[in-house]
């Protein structure tokens, strides 16, 4: 018995000391990290218990107290990686991952004998790759990528010949992104064997040599990335015979070749669970063989671009019915395109561009609905363009440039509603510009309609597209004038009009688009002397008017202070000061007194004008002040100037609606009834009102609060009219009627069937709020407010972006609202308003703070110090929305309990502490992926929340300046959804199976 106690007291002796030592490497560890970097580790050292150090997990069974996990990822550590870490002799789990480490690896690390994971990944580590790193013999994840290590690979990573017969652990070998030389050190024979591994991931080094032939021998590998080497020699044929798991192979831009892709492909048609093969950027020749139709029906990208591929792209291509992206552009094809290509139903992306395909263009392109993007340019097609595009709902890019094209453009293009690039350039076809395409809203980026043979007058419709950043219609037969319309395209940027026959004065109004760049007016039939507007433009750096008839002073102000003779050649009339090849100005005579009579003149011709319109609308006037309904203004009348009148005043803005009085929408709202009451606010309260015709609508009566004078509601009414007038997205509200009279203001929009965020968010609706819903609200709201700061005839800064201020409709798409304190820009440069001059007859009515623009918690800081409301303020007030979706908590939550802003709440917990932030109602609907892998699901929805966490930070930066754009966001927040899209429709996860042992 005693001899037993002894024991027991000797080996707890041993377990203490043991983990004194422990306690002693890593405060040995933390002493080696620069100071701040230990801010993250506070609890290290205070605690007598190291098992509760931050980081830190224990051994549940014996060996007792001592370390088995050191996960000190993403916590911004600075240093180097110490050898003392060697010391935690028990030690299972090393992760010092997404850290800015630096200097090598240390050789000690390969004594740690039960080392089951180690990963130093996205560090700055340098240095060749410890040779001992081989010895770790149950190691099963080793993780290397992303740093700046060279040299070669060690093949005691993939062999250690002291173990040999011993079957390797190794599931995982991730060194890419670094700069490693040399062949890949696989085993050339049996005596070791990588029978575990499952993902070899090489990619983006200076790696030489061949794909090694033994890699066959690791039968369970599911994802092989060796792209972006120098790997040479021929693709191996018989390499992946034996693969039946792989899911991704990536081969592209390394110096593989073959003459004959048959005997690849057939070893390819083994792996059934094939979803990814990337070979481009190689030098592939030879013809694509029939086995391209026998690999995986599982697959869902093929990228075989910047290959020497020729002949025809064959049929049995179709057989790949899930495929989503297919790239083979910069080859050789020739041929037609095969028409069983409209199989490929769920195609996304088709580049076909750049190769040598004839024929015309298969109607079975229309079958293929999910179609957003096609690129068949630079090719020799023929024949017309199909009117089956008109089919593809999800079309947005439409790339047929370089081709032999000829006919008309088919109207029916003006089917394809979320069109943004549409490049007809440098083919052959005639007729007019269909005003379906001019009117196409969608468009965004740009329209190239260059190098045909167009002809007749720029189409009216054309001011509608308010959004796309450069037109292009060079070189055609365009005649007419240039529609002063054109205009209303503010956010042009490019603008190309050149080698047409256009005449007649160039319009003002081109010359004041606020964001214009580049405009090329040359060899056209222009006249008349340059508009003041062109001397005017902040933005414009190139200009082109050269071989017109344009007359008079080339201006010595703006942009003609930088232009050369060059941009005016071949206008006989124009002349100019110091400008070489240009006549020079002679002086002009002073003709003073004769300029004095014609204003006399004119001067007395308008008044008598005026004179005879007094005497014939007087009688008309004393008529209509004995007139109690309300009446609907001129079109072009300005809305709002009668607004303060005696009369009961009523415009309408859409005809679904009838002309509404006063009586009516009091018997809509049943008398303005609290029981019809669905909200409040600062300037009035909205009643949700039923016309007699059983439409719904919501009614914001403005009411005279405590915070604003009777002049500051007037304001606020007039603002919020003039922002409803003037702007049309379908992400803003719109409104249906407005009616004021001196004690009654109000306006009428459309009921939202499912209210507001707020709702959603704080009431019985939050459960239902999945992550798939939050993006797409998110990204709605983006694009809204995107339209404002960038795209929209006026430019807006809302001013208070916040949940109550965002509707939602039947179809759950988001709706921004409430412009009673938005600001007007009557101008600005390239952000968007953000250094623009704001329209002061529509100030901001202040809160109560006598100087913040907007709603606590939502206020940009810069406001705070008395600054004017800008773009980049809507942009902080964006990024708090999304934080606070993401949090579930109220930013005024945060403020008044623990004195942060949500910014800053959230950064002190994200990366390291992300779990606590996120809202537990937030929930990804992936039931088939959480079912069949909970590790993935989990990963792929925190992926998810990172980075829309991320963007939420970057919004809400305290510097104006280090904000993104509306733009931007709404790019990122599209992307996002189109990601959630792409996983809802995936039957099986990509990393299915991705758990370790240990």
């Amino acid at each position: 018995m005693a001899a037993h106690l002894i024991a027991i007291l000797l080996l707890t002796t041993i377990h203490h000391s043991a983990a004194d030592d422990d306690r002693s490497s890593l405060l040995s560890f933390l002493a080696g990290l620069a100071p701040r970097s230990r801010l993250s580790l506070t609890n290290w050292n205070i605690s007598p218990n190291i098992c509760n150090w931050t980081g830190v997990s224990c051994h549940h069974s014996p060996p007792l107290q001592r370390v088995a996990v050191l996960d000190l990822s993403n916590r911004s550590l600075r240093g180097k990686v110490s050898p003392v870490l060697s010391n935690l002799s028990s030690l299972e789990v090393l992760d010092l991952s997404n850290n800015f480490l630096t200097g090598p690896i240390p050789p000690e690390l390969g004594s740690l004998s039960g080392l089951k994971q180690l990963s130093l990944s996205s560090n700055l580590l340098s240095g060749n790759i410890p040779f001992q790193l081989g010895f770790l013999n149950f190691l099963v994840y080793l993780d290397l990528g992303g740093n700046q290590l060279t040299g070669q690979i060690p093949s005691t990573l993939f062999c250690n010949y002291s173990n040999a017969m011993r079957k390797l652990s190794l599931q995982y070998i991730d060194l890419s992104n670094n700069s490693l030389t040399g062949e890949i050190p696989f085993p050339s024979n049996d005596l070791c064997r990588l029978d575990d591994l499952r993902y070899l991931l090489l990619w983006s080094n200076d790696l030489s040599g061949s794909i090694p032939p033994t890699l066959s021998n690791s039968s369970q590998l599911e994802w092989i990335d060796l792209e972006s080497n120098n790997l040479s020699g021929g693709l191996p044929p018989h390499i992946f015979n034996n693969m039946p798991y792989l899911q991704f192979l990536y081969l592209s831009y390394n110096n593989l070749s073959t003459e004959d892709l048959n005997p690849f492909l057939t070893s390819l048609s083994n792996c059934s669970r094939l979803q990814e093969l990337e070979l481009a950027g190689n030098g592939l020749s030879g013809e694509l063989p029939p086995s391209i139709g026998d690999l995986s029906v599982n697959l869902l990208q093929l990228h075989l671009e910047e290959n020497q591929i020729t002949g025809i792209i064959h049929p049995n291509i179709s057989n790949l019915v899930n495929l989503t992206y297919l790239n083979l552009s910069n080859n050789a094809f020739n041929g037609s395109i095969p028409p069983e290509i409209g199989r490929l139903r769920r195609l996304e992306r088709f580049y076909l561009s750049n190769n040598r395909l004839s024929g015309k263009i298969p109607s079975s392109f229309g079958q293929i609905r999910q179609l957003g993007l096609l690129d068949i340019s630079g090719n020799e097609l023929s024949g017309s363009i199909p009117d089956s595009f008109a089919d593809l709902p999800q079309f947005r890019r439409l790339l047929l440039n370089g081709n032999r094209l000829s006919g008309q453009i088919p109207p029916s293009l003006g089917n394809c509603i979320n069109l943004e690039i549409l490049d007809l350039s440098y083919n052959q076809l005639t007729g007019k510009i269909p005003s379906e395409i001019a009117g196409l809203q969608s468009l965004k980026l740009y329209l190239n309609l260059s190098n045909n043979n167009l002809q007749g007058h720029l189409p009216l419709e054309m001011s509608k597209m308010d959004m796309i950043l450069a037109l292009d219609l060079s070189c055609n037969n365009l005649s007419g004038m240039i529609s002063p319309q054109l205009g209303s395209c503010v956010a042009l940027e490019y603008l190309n009009l050149s080698k047409n026959s256009f005449g007649g004065n160039l319009p003002s109004s081109i010359g004041a688009l606020p964001y214009l760049k580049v405009l090329d007016l040359s060899s056209n039939q222009l006249l008349g002397a340059m508009p003041d507007s062109l001397k005017a433009s902040s933005t414009l750096r190139f200009l082109n008017v050269s071989f017109n008839n344009f007359s008079g002073i080339i201006p010595g102000e703006g942009i003609f202070t930088s232009l050369t003779e060059s941009s005016f050649f071949g206008n006989p009339g124009l002349c100019g000061y110091n400008l070489a090849g240009i006549t020079h100005c002679k002086p002009e005579r002073d003709h003073r007194l004769g300029k004095l009579i014609r204003i006399l003149v004119s001067v007395m011709g308008t008044l008598s004008v005026f004179a005879s319109l007094f005497f014939i609308a007087c009688p008309m006037m004393m008529k209509r002040l004995g007139r109690p309904k309300c009446r609907l203004p001129s079109f072009r009348r300005p809305v709002l100037e009668h607004m303060d009148s005696t009369e009961d005043f009523t415009f309408n803005h859409c005809s679904d609606y009838p002309r509404l009085s006063y009586h009516q929408l009091v018997e809509a709202t049943n008398g303005f009834a609290d029981t019809n009451l669905i909200g409040s606010g600062r300037f009035g309260r909205v009643y949700k009102g039923k016309l007699r015709t059983s439409t719904k609508i919501a009614v914001k009566v403005l009411d005279q609060m405590l915070d604003c004078t009777a002049t500051q509601l007037s304001v606020s009414f007039k603002r919020e009219c003039e922002v409803l007038k003037r702007t049309k997205h379908r992400n803003l509200i719109r409104i249906v009627t407005a009616c004021s009279r001196p004690d009654f203001k109000a306006l009428v929009l459309p009921l939202m069937p499912n209210g507001s965020l707020e709702r959603w968010l704080y009431h019985t609706k939050r459960a239902e709020l999945s992550l798939e819903l939050a993006v797409r609200v998110l990204s709605d709201v983006a694009e809204g407010m995107a339209y404002l700061h960038h795209y929209s005839p006026v430019r807006v800064v809302h001013c208070d972006l916040k949940p109550s201020n965002v509707l939602l409709d039947g179809d759950m798409t988001a709706l921004v609202a409430d412009f009673g304190i938005a600001r007007l820009v009557k101008g600005g440069g390239d952000d968007g308003g953000a250094s623009g001059d704001f329209d002061q007859s529509f100030g901001c009515c202040i809160s109560t703070s006598g100087l913040l623009h907007g709603s606590v918690g939502y206020i940009a800081p810069e406001y705070g110090l008395g600054g004017h409301p800008t773009t980049q303020g809507d942009v902080y007030s964006f990024g708090v929305l999304l934080l606070e979706i993401i949090t579930g908590k109220r930013p005024t939550d945060i403020v008044f309990h623990e004195g942060l802003t949500l910014h800053e709440w959230v950064k002190n917990h994200y990366p390291n502490n992300i779990d606590s932030i996120i809202s537990q109602e937030l929930t990804l609907n992936l039931p088939s992926v959480a079912q069949h892998d909970p590790l993935y699901y989990k990963k792929i929805k925190r992926d998810l929340i990172s980075e829309l966490i991320e963007l939420g930070l970057v919004c809400t930066q305290y510097s104006p300046s280090m904000r993104p754009t509306m733009i931007d966001v709404a790019h990122e927040m599209a992307i996002l959804k189109q990601d959630i899209s792409r996983l809802a429709v995936e039957s099986s996860p990509i990393l299915s199976n991705s758990s370790f042992d240990g």
